[in-house]
């Protein structure tokens, strides 16, 4: 038997039967969409309008950016073709609708990371993201704290959101909603062929144009869809163990360096990377951690030789060593910086994509694991994101990786084992 769907007069038609599913849900949690022409903004107004028929009720519906809630088609556009007309009154200033009963919708976005705060102290029972792949994980989390109501009231507490494959946060949206077992989750996957109020062959025919891998993401809502010609794939890498086995006998923590800060000049160079990797006593390896920060070389140094204590004596530490006199100077200092442990320099030859091939091959054949950790999105969205033409962002954890794989095949000369000292 369907379960009712509590309706609101403010909707301009009847939701379709995936809308209807998304809407009827009494999880606190969940993600409606998929393929791109599902019908998303609508069921995100229309959950969203609900229960404006209780007084006080507030709920809060975000976009990454204010342009994009404001653009043709966007929910602030779309939700005054709605009510306009209507008892509900527009503030402009505040991008809020409020009804004549007191309930409001607000219009909100989280640009930059920490826009998360300006909501604080706020209290919505309806919090609504639109594009959830566009925002980070800890935005969307932090936004719970602000899902609340008064002892009593016969509103639900709701985070709701609705996507489509792709953007920066892809794997995290996936791994929380489409491939979790977590049963207070719920993803209603949405097609174009579900949305009868789009001409869907008119769609289709724009969505030719696009690329193989992207028409795959936003026709058919496919969530595995990955380029082409990558060199990693991160289901090589699954699954995901708990902790560290205890059959491990060689640590190595191999840093690949950067000493550059974001600013407006270069808001996104590259990273340092210590890659903490392991190796069994059967010939397999495990990638315990990766730390991953950008500071400048004071910076480095404190956070390196932080790590080296935590990783303790037993870690052996390299570092990348650029060709001639000042690599040298690096791995110097940074023999000065960490005076109690050994600290070897590694000079990499060969380029990088074939460097990368051998341990993609490990990979490949399960021979590579790693433990379950807050790295590993980015880590394994680098990995799969490496490419031979250069065109990545960013290649120092695949750098750090390649490094530490070779000094552990014992290509980069004597390391410390668990049960001995230095070689």
């Amino acid at each position: 038997m369907p379960i009712p769907i509590k309706t609101s007069r403010y909707w301009p038609h009847h939701p379709h039967p995936k809308q209807g599913a998304f809407l009827s849900l009494p999880h606190r949690e969940a993600l409606y969409g998929g393929a791109a022409g599902g019908g998303k903004s609508d069921a995100m107004l229309m959950a969203a309008l609900q229960y404006v028929d209780v007084p006080g009720y507030a709920a809060l519906l975000l976009r990454r950016t204010f342009p994009d809630l404001n653009q043709p088609g966007g929910l602030i556009p779309l939700s005054h073709e709605w009510l306009g007309g209507t008892d509900a009154k527009w503030n402009d200033q505040q991008h809020r609708w409020t009804f004549p009963n007191g309930a409001t919708i607000t219009f909100g976005y989280l640009q930059h990371e920490n826009d998360k705060l300006r909501y604080q102290g706020a209290a919505y029972q309806f919090i609504g993201y639109d594009e959830l792949t566009q925002f980070s994980q800890t935005q969307y989390r932090y936004l719970f704290s602000r899902l609340r109501k008064l002892e009593g009231s016969p509103v639900p507490l709701r985070m709701r959101a609705a996507s489509n494959p792709g953007g920066p946060g892809h794997e995290w949206v996936k791994e929380r909603f489409v491939t979790s077992r977590d049963t207070n989750r719920v993803f209603i996957p949405a097609r174009l062929s579900d949305n009868p109020s789009l001409d869907y062959d008119a769609y289709v025919g724009s969505l030719d144009e696009l690329d193989h891998h992207t028409r795959r993401q936003l026709l058919e809502g496919d969530w595995d869809s990955r380029p082409p010609g990558d060199l990693f794939r991160r289901q090589w890498f699954l699954p995901k163990i708990a902790e560290a086995p205890n059959d491990v006998v060689t640590w190595v923590r191999f840093w690949d360096l950067a000493a550059t800060e974001p600013s407006d000049a270069n808001p996104d160079p590259d990273w340092t990377v210590g890659l903490r990797m392991g190796r069994r006593t059967n010939g397999d390896f495990i990638i315990e951690n990766v730390k991953r920060f950008r500071s400048r070389p004071q910076g480095v140094d404190k956070q390196a030789k932080a790590q080296a204590e935590r990783d303790g004596i037993g870690t052996a530490i390299w570092v990348e060593q650029e060709p001639g006199s000042s690599g040298k100077v690096v791995v110097d200092a940074w023999k000065r910086t960490l005076a109690d442990r050994a600290v070897h320099g590694y000079r990499s030859t060969g380029k990088k994509w074939d460097r990368a091939g051998v341990v993609s091959s490990k990979a490949e054949h399960g021979q590579i694991q790693i433990v379950e950790g807050s790295w590993n999105a980015a880590f394994l969205d680098e990995l799969e994101a490496f490419t031979q033409d250069d065109s990545h962002a960013h290649d120092d954890q695949v750098d750090a990786l390649s490094g530490a794989y070779a000094v552990l095949s014992g290509r980069g000369g004597p390391v410390a084992t668990i049960e001995g000292f230095w070689d």
